[in-house]
């Protein structure tokens, strides 16, 4: 058998969502592959060193030692995770060198209307400049993720110095099944980080969340509460002030809608609430990543869909398994074995 590949990851490990868990759920697969080591960089996105709680726990549990600023980074397979980060920066003190330098963009590049989401041009342009490899490589999250990285190559011609991984770099999504609810009622939610930009316009959220749904409880909602936002059919709590074991407990739907000007990359809290037998409702770009997991539709079809699953608990049930078993597509079985294709890394490495 090969020796193992060194790995080393580059994070910024206080990304307090999505992210965080996908490094999280990813470790656990690839400290089976290779000598792993996780550096943490600095930047000026966030303050302070507090690491987020879901990869603070991974790490313990790998025996990983988190690795902060280190001068320079060799391996023969480095994965920088959200280039994103670098959006504040000017330079990158971290000198990189590896056999193969893969980006992978939890950020989508451009947001609706062939906007930059970021500063790209210059975060990769920071990473091209710290970086020696001998192949360097953008990996999308999700399909709808990859349009918005072609579509910036295609504006931006003369950036094009990285190649694009054919397969899509997924989130890891293998979260314990609970069953749904035997007869579901209007009872519905909403989870995510805080932030303008996770929040649909206020009359889209008064349509997903109106006074005559049995539950609306909105976990992430620190905006709305330091605004004093007056909704008393709301039950509006803050980001991590509830267990999302207890929040999905308290609902039937989960209605996912975000601010015209972002779609998700991903949405690995959507396929959470689908392992937990609820129903997710979302807008058409973002239910597309997960191939009819999650049903589509704008705000003011809400009430319309919810109707139509309350009346019929069979076919609630139904969608609900459907679901299930397309979001097993996320796997770590499936991780591990894109990760050996893309690497090249032959059977015999152990399970």
């Amino acid at each position: 058998m090969r020796s193992l590949p060194s790995i080393a990851y580059i994070i910024d490990p206080r990304f307090p969502g999505g992210t965080s868990s996908a490094v999280a759920s990813e470790l656990a697969v690839t400290t089976k592959l290779g000598r792993v080591r996780v550096h943490a960089l600095s930047s000026k996105m966030f303050k302070g060193r507090d690491v987020a709680p879901q990869l603070a726990v991974a790490l313990n549990d790998l025996r990983l030692e988190l690795i902060w600023d280190a001068a320079s980074i060799s391996a023969d397979i480095v994965i920088w995770h959200n280039p994103s980060f670098l959006k504040f920066q000017k330079t990158v003190a971290t000198r990189i060198i590896a056999n193969h330098l893969i980006l992978v963009t939890h950020e989508n590049f451009l947001r609706p209307g062939k906007i930059d989401s970021f500063d790209v041009n210059n975060c990769l342009n920071l990473i091209d400049r710290a970086s020696l490899a001998l192949k360097k490589s953008v990996a999308p999250i999700s399909p709808y993720n990859r349009a918005t990285i072609l579509n910036w190559f295609e504006q931006n011609p003369m950036s094009r110095k990285w190649a694009l991984l054919k397969s899509d770099w997924f989130n890891i999504c293998e979260f314990p099944n609970i069953a749904p609810t035997a007869r579901p009622t209007d009872r519905r939610g909403r989870h995510s980080r805080p932030g303008f930009e996770k929040f649909p316009k206020l009359s889209d959220m008064d349509a997903c969340f109106p006074k005559h749904a049995r539950a609306n409880v909105i976990l992430g909602a620190d905006t709305f509460l330091n605004e004093g936002l007056h909704r008393p059919h709301w039950k509006m709590i803050p980001f991590r002030g509830l267990e999302v074991e207890q929040f999905f407990g308290m609902i039937d739907f989960m209605v996912y809608f975000t601010a015209p000007t972002l779609r998700e990359s991903f949405g690995r809290v959507l396929a959470e609430a689908i392992a937990a037998g609820k129903i997710v409702i979302s807008d058409p770009e973002t239910a597309s990543v997960f191939n009819g997991a999650v049903v589509s539709g704008a705000a003011s079809d809400v009430d319309i869909i919810i109707d139509r699953f309350t009346a019929d608990p069979g076919l609630y049930h139904a969608h609900v398994a459907k679901a299930r078993n397309l979001i097993e597509a996320f796997s770590s079985k499936n991780f591990r074995a894109r990760f050996c294709d893309v690497f090249e890394i032959k059977t015999g490495v152990p399970a």
